[in-house]
């Protein structure tokens, strides 16, 4: 990079602009907790402003006079197109402005999170990784059939020579720092999916701004808007990015993909040997939302041509009413004066005339009768058993429990509250405690390792065992 290259970055880029902002640490803190840390995507202004008004109390309890700036006007410079560090706009169907974190924050805080000194620095496993990668790319580009064969059985053979060696009680396994380190390549690398997914969101975005501004210009026709809008589009879809990001969207939709996923993150959390972080576990769940959040632009997208398709239609259908006026106006002007220098000559010496009359009439047709009732014969007999055994969850009944047990401005798990008024309708009555909605009462489900247990007995007489996360009821 040459001198004029970083000046201009210097200058323009918002991430170095947020470095060298007086109030970058508060920048960093709390948009980074907010936006990056949590995986949030937009969040409405006045929430944000309210919790930046929280923030900003408990710092000046211990100094009053740093940040002296009211919560607003923070948050209006962070959203000013200049600085670059939060995009204000109104989602569909919601008239309350929104913001979300932009690409250049992600860089920022990811750049500083870089800075601090870790106790523990892996190399073996991404040396490993970096090896995988280049057989990969070698083997993978290889079109020789013989050379194909060869790769497939040297891993063959690799595989039944540990299969052997498992036989025979010979495993080796990984100790607990190579078990650290891979650990702590996989987390790194999951955020920085998570800051990608922002920055390819962030270019079709820019791709549908460029359409709405051709969109909003434009004065030819629209056949032609249409190919060049098209072409754009097709353009993203099959470039490097666009592929990319279809695959790992394909990837990611698969279930057993997912399963596995689940499944290989709940192990992970399970090592002692590890201090695994609580928000890998549904790490993959981010993963999805943020896929979904750059979908919903691809669709914008979509949604804005049609838009574009139906005005045009009715701006075409509105001149050709006028045209159609503007001809019967022209006629009943020479209706009394027909101009004397207009006719029409032809050159052959006749012309075909087809008359009105002969094209043939319409033909109805009969109506077709449709019986849709079966015959008597035909009738099944249903089984109503399964219709009348149907059970009503009284959701008054289960207010009446809460209110009576746990008094105002108190708490008390569920399973508790399950051991003093037994479960009578069975997994219905537990969804319908976890579906109460008023004003005094909140029940709240902790999505964390802790869980508990639930013991009822069934219609027909089976005990039955629900295994749930900690769910807490409480009163105001």
């Amino acid at each position: 990079m040459d001198l004029d290259e970083l000046d201009r970055l210097w200058e323009r880029h918002p991430a170095w602009r947020v470095l060298r902002a007086h109030n970058a640490p508060l920048i960093l803190s709390f948009l980074g907790r907010t936006f990056i840390d949590d995986n949030r995507g937009a969040v409405p202004l006045g929430e944000l402003v309210s919790a930046l008004d929280d923030e900003l109390f408990a710092i000046h309890r211990a100094t009053p006079d740093r940040y002296a700036q009211d919560a607003a006007a923070y948050v209006d410079d962070w959203s000013d197109p200049k600085a670059g560090l939060l995009r204000r706009f109104y989602p569909a169907a919601s008239e309350e402005v929104h913001v979300e974190a932009t690409p250049a924050l992600e860089k920022a805080y990811r750049w500083v999170e870089g800075l601090r000194t870790r106790s523990f620095v892996g190399t073996e496993s991404r040396l490993q990784t970096l090896i995988d990668l280049l057989r990969q790319i070698v083997h993978g580009s290889h079109d020789d059939p013989a050379e194909r064969i060869a790769e497939l059985e040297r891993r063959r053979d690799a595989i039944e020579k540990e299969l052997a060696n498992a036989r025979e009680g010979r495993v080796t396994v990984l100790d607990d720092t190579a078990v650290r380190e891979r650990y702590q390549q996989f987390a790194t690398t999951a955020r920085e999916l998570l800051g990608d997914f922002r920055e390819v969101e962030d270019n079709f975005r820019a791709l549908d701004r460029s359409a709405r501004e051709k969109i909003a210009g434009w004065d030819g026709g629209k056949g032609a808007l249409l190919e060049e809008l098209v072409s754009s589009r097709t353009d993203i879809a099959s470039s490097d990015q666009g592929r990319s990001f279809q695959a790992f969207y394909d990837f990611l939709l698969s279930e057993g993909r997912q399963d596995e996923l689940s499944d290989l993150l709940d192990a992970v959390q399970g090592m002692p040997q590890l201090h695994a972080d609580r928000r890998m576990r549904r790490v993959h769940y981010d993963w999805a939302d943020a896929a979904e959040r750059t979908q919903q632009t691809v669709r914008g997208l979509s949604e804005q041509l049609r838009r574009f398709l139906d005005d045009q239609v009715w701006v075409e259908n509105r001149r050709v009413l006028d045209l159609v006026r503007a001809v019967e106006s022209s006629a009943l002007a020479v209706r009394d004066r027909p101009p004397a220098d207009v006719g029409v000559q032809v050159d052959q010496p006749g012309l075909p005339i087809a008359l009105l009359f002969e094209r043939p009439l319409y033909d109805p047709q009969p109506d077709v009768q449709v019986d849709s009732m079966p015959a008597p014969q035909s009738l099944d007999e249903v089984e109503l058993d399964g219709l009348f055994a149907q059970r009503f969850v009284d959701t008054a009944r289960l207010m009446g429990n809460i209110r009576a047990v746990v008094p105002p401005r108190t708490s008390v798990a569920l399973d508790d509250l399950v051991a003093l008024y037994p479960i009578q309708d069975g997994a219905a009555e537990i969804l319908g405690y976890l579906s109460l909605d008023a004003d005094d009462v909140t029940v709240a489900v902790d999505e964390g390792e802790a869980e508990m247990t639930i013991d009822y007995t069934d219609a027909a007489g089976t005990r039955r065992r629900v295994r749930m996360p900690q769910v807490t009821v409480t009163r105001r």
